[in-house]
């Protein structure tokens, strides 16, 4: 897949690598949704069987306040507060 991408990139005319890379953008945001979701379900399957966040946020990799924001269906994460504005 990420070689397809890179000869994305090489395409030679730059008028058709333009057009290839705006339907690769086009696609993959219309393909992140399905992911994400994907992704929360997996954490919500793990917490039903009562996998500790740490234990999900070292098996997929993310931070441990990632795996409460996916678990939560906080989209990007735009929704929780940063820690400057807790105070």
């Amino acid at each position: 897949m990420f070689t397809a991408l890179d000869g994305v990139a090489q395409m030679p005319d730059p008028i058709a690598r333009a057009q290839a890379i705006s339907r690769v953008l086009k696609d993959q945001a219309e393909r992140n949704k399905r992911f994400y979701e994907l992704r929360r379900q997996v954490v919500l399957d793990l917490r039903e069987q009562k996998v500790s966040y740490r234990k999900i946020a070292a098996t997929l990799g993310v931070s441990l306040g990632t795996v409460q924001d996916i678990e939560r269906g906080s989209g990007r994460w735009s929704a929780r507060p940063k820690k400057d504005d807790a105070s």
